[in-house]
């Protein structure tokens, strides 16, 4: 078999973007940068970077968590418990539009990360500020009722000048959050991945809660505690109470063994 010219291939860089959810006062938020250097200066973007030569596209997203963030990703289906910064983390989609970034070709390839409730961020890198958005502001109302392709126009209509609604992410980001919350919400109907969004120790209250948020429905609390106490292996009781919620003490439970969940949570149709 004859060899390749290398050189008659364009190069192109590789860099890992990072769709950060946690639910915050009630609504699912992402993480979000202004960016301090061009293309795009000013404008707020998710958090990443360039991947390094001696890097896998595994370690540099969680190099960049670790970074942006200050979580570690742990693997839910390790025997180990979570530690307490830990996050899921994992590979989302990849992105390669010749002209989705103005200085060269470049692929990005995202990734998703969920959290519970989180600090407030500090900037780092290029960055000169953070914080934490909620996903309804920077894509609409549209974003939440599960209309990915308002996300898409946001991405094209990117040179709005805005600093919140659509158009207001530099590059493709718009469509990149948009297909993250689309993968938290359809993956936690059918997985027990909602529980990354609570601490070790949670109630069902809280519980319903993130599917609330990251759904964007109102879900009945009774319907919900028997379904999600009924799922076998989801949940499991904890041996505690919490007055945290105000009220009267709520059972504390920790996430089950189960990572699939059967019968699923299927989100109600709005």
């Amino acid at each position: 078999m004859p060899p390749y010219d290398p050189s008659a291939f364009p190069p192109f860089a590789v860099t890992v973007d990072l769709v950060v959810l946690t639910v915050r006062r009630h609504a699912l938020c992402t993480l979000v940068v202004r960016r301090g250097e061009t293309p795009y200066q000013g404008r707020w973007a998710l958090p990443g970077g360039f991947v390094r030569a001696e890097e896998d596209l595994g370690a540099a997203a969680a190099r960049e968590l670790v970074e942006e963030t200050g979580l570690c990703a742990y693997d839910p289906a390790a025997p180990s418990p979570v530690p307490s910064n830990g996050a899921h983390l994992e590979q989302l989609a990849t992105y390669g539009a010749p002209d989705r970034d103005p200085r060269m070709r470049v692929v990005s390839v995202a990734h998703l990360a969920l959290a519970p409730d989180l600090p407030a961020p500090r900037a780092g890198g290029d960055a000169n500020s953070a914080r934490w958005a909620p996903v309804e502001e920077l894509l609409g109302e549209d974003a939440l009722a599960g209309a990915v392709e308002a996300a898409g126009e946001a991405a094209d209509a990117g040179d709005e000048e805005k600093e919140g609604g659509p158009g207001a992410l530099a590059f493709d980001h718009a469509r990149i959050l948009a297909d993250g919350v689309e993968r938290a919400r359809s993956k936690i109907e059918y997985s027990s991945l909602a529980t990354a969004f609570c601490p070790p120790e949670f109630t069902v209250g809280e519980l319903r809660r993130v599917y609330e948020a990251v759904w964007g429905v109102a879900l009945d609390p009774r319907n919900f505690h028997r379904k999600v106490t009924g799922t076998p292996g989801f949940l499991v009781p904890a041996g505690g109470t919490t007055t945290r919620q105000g009220g009267r003490p709520a059972q504390l439970f920790r996430a089950g063994g189960a990572t699939l969940l059967n019968p699923p949570m299927l989100r109600p149709e709005v």
